[in-house]
């Protein structure tokens, strides 16, 4: 695994990991990889997740009220054609009761004529039997030995005495069997009166209520308004057994409600009360039986969803990879460039040297042109007499001490001249900056500038690069002297804000920076000097040379009143926990 990764490893991913402070880019790009990762993520991701998730709520809400409506047109629909049912039996016995009278009933083969007919033309009907006031049935034609049986005291016969017509619920009865029964009441002239009853068929109940089993909805039964099961349920109980549920409140019309059952799963109950019966029609399925159809295309979507994801966080590592490896080898590209460009600000800075450089060269040089004359007159006078000791050994010494300036001005030259690596070494600050003030010393006699130097005496040695720390000088000194009338000043202070860094300020009283030019002058090319007398790139240097050092660089000034420069360095040459952010401000002042 780690070999596989390290094959696949961006070319970013270890800068800075290695090799010397000089490798390093001054950039994190472990950690611009990963905000762009996080952020096309973000992009990519959250629109597609917010419309899945509003795709769901909508569909979702959308299925739930398909779910209602389907069951409360099933209901509707059932419950329409058990009270079409019911009322047409009843209407059918009060046509009976109406169109012929107590003595043709009476009669046992116009009574089975008329079952025959009942039975012919609308159905349903298992039995007749003819009840006289006392509630002795005095006929009966049917399957059962009913006849001479007394329901005076049967619920159905109290009711439909009360009432001129019953339609009963299921029960037992004499016949030991679950039935329903359905009686009209007729006046007689006498002022007494008789029953007729039939007994439907339950089995056609079953039929119609089968129905909506079939459509796959689920359970579809009757109960009576005490709660007691009228017909076969298939997870509710038996008939005559009491319903495991709450009875639903009365209600008019049809209606839907999510219930929970005993093991807490949630339910979908449509009800209706069928008018004129005491029955109530339920049909009840499991919701998530319901939502099937609706679950079993989630489950699609949510498989394509997982694959967009997968394929939009693939597609984004390989875009931030590619995007921030182009970066990086842009930033790489960029660093050589800028020690090329430092490496020509330094020979530039070194070109305008040159006139004091040659001074300075040429004193120590008259000297020894001087005094290896006054050695050829001491010999020339001498003749063949010994010299005079004393006087040719102090002819010596100032030779020697002239080459020995020489040398020491070469030395800094060679310092100044060297490439641009970084190379990290202890580093007396005072010493650096006084190193630098020797090339301008000349310039500033010449002018009468005046330059203070304050180090603070306690501040610690760094662990810096001395070459890139002179360059910085020489380009900000450089900058002041241009900047500067005859008679100016120029402040060169170090002090110590806290523990890990060293707080140096260049401050002259020259021409200033315009407030329009402030946020430019770290740019590239950008100086406020005509073409002959700058190239641009000075402070730009300075800028790329303050960050390789891992410290900031800004600016304060203003037109005719001199500028500022403040450079913070970490005392012990290390990475520092300023951020890209921080740096940025700095660039702009």
């Amino acid at each position: 695994m780690m070999s596989r990764w390290r094959l696949k490893k961006p070319v970013f991913w270890d800068q800075g990991a290695s090799g010397d402070a000089g490798d390093r880019p001054h950039f994190d790009f472990r950690r611009i990889w990963k905000r762009a990762v996080v952020l096309m993520l973000c992009v990519a991701l959250l629109p597609l997740l917010a419309l899945a998730w509003f795709d769901y709520q909508v569909t979702s809400q959308y299925s739930e009220n398909e779910i209602v409506l389907r069951t409360d047109r099933l209901v509707s629909n059932t419950k329409r054609t058990v009270a079409f049912f019911l009322e047409e039996r009843q209407a059918a016995l009060q046509f009976v009761v109406r169109e012929y009278g107590f003595a043709e009933l009476n009669d046992d083969r116009r009574l089975a004529g008329i079952l025959a007919n009942l039975g012919s033309s609308i159905g349903g009907f298992t039995d007749l039997g003819l009840f006289n006031a006392e509630g002795r049935q005095i006929r009966y034609i049917g399957p059962y030995a009913l006849k001479d049986r007394d329901y005076r005291d049967e619920p159905w016969f109290r009711e439909v005495v009360a009432a001129g017509s019953h339609v009963s619920d299921v029960y037992l009865g004499f016949r030991a069997e679950p039935h329903m029964v359905i009686a009209v009441k007729r006046e007689k002239e006498d002022g007494s009166f008789f029953v007729l009853r039939a007994t439907l068929n339950t089995v056609w109940f079953n039929e119609q209520l089968a129905h909506i089993r079939e459509s796959s909805f689920g359970d579809s039964f009757l109960i009576n308004r005490e709660g007691v099961i009228q017909t076969p349920t298939l997870a509710h109980g038996e008939v005559l057994d009491r319903f495991p549920l709450a009875i639903p409140a009365y209600a008019e019309d049809t209606r839907v409600a999510t219930i929970a059952d005993r093991q807490g799963r949630a339910l979908v109950m449509g009800y209706a009360y069928i008018p004129g019966s005491p029955f109530i029609l339920l049909a009840i399925g499991e919701k998530a039986e319901l939502l099937q159809p609706w679950l079993s295309t989630r489950l699609v979507v949510v498989l394509f969803l997982v694959g967009a994801v997968l394929l939009i966080v693939l597609v984004t590592l390989g875009v931030a990879t590619n995007l921030v490896g182009d970066i990086y080898r842009a930033d790489r590209d960029r660093a050589t460039a800028l020690r090329e460009a430092a490496r020509a600000n330094k020979l530039a800075s070194l070109g305008r040297l040159a006139a004091g450089v040659a001074h300075e060269i040429n004193n120590p040089l008259a000297i020894i042109n001087e005094k290896a004359g006054l050695l050829a007159d001491l010999l020339t006078r001498a003749g063949d007499a010994p010299p005079p000791k004393e006087k040719l050994l102090s002819q010596v010494e100032s030779i020697h001490r002239a080459v020995a300036r020489c040398a020491g001005i070469t030395r800094r030259l060679l310092g100044f001249a060297r490439p641009g690596e970084i190379k990290l070494e202890p580093v007396e600050l005072a010493e650096v900056v006084q190193e630098v003030l020797e090339f301008h010393g000349k310039e500033a006699a010449h002018r009468n500038i005046t330059v203070g130097v304050e180090i603070d005496p306690e501040l610690p040695v760094l662990t810096s690069d001395r070459n890139k720390l002179q360059q910085i000088f020489l380009n900000l000194v450089g900058n002041a002297f241009a900047a500067m009338e005859d008679r100016g000043h120029l402040y060169i202070t170090g002090s110590r804000p806290d523990t890990e860094r060293v707080l140096i300020t260049v401050t002259d009283d020259g021409c200033g920076i315009a407030e329009a030019d402030l946020k430019k002058v770290f740019e590239p090319f950008f100086s406020t000097k005509s073409k002959d007398e700058g190239t641009g790139l000075g402070l730009f240097v300075t800028y790329g040379l303050v960050r390789e050092l891992r410290g900031t660089i800004r600016v304060e000034s203003m037109a005719d009143a001199g500028t500022r420069f403040f450079i913070t360095l970490p005392l012990q040459g290390q990475d520092r926990a300023e951020n890209d952010e921080e740096q940025d401000a700095d660039f702009t002042g």
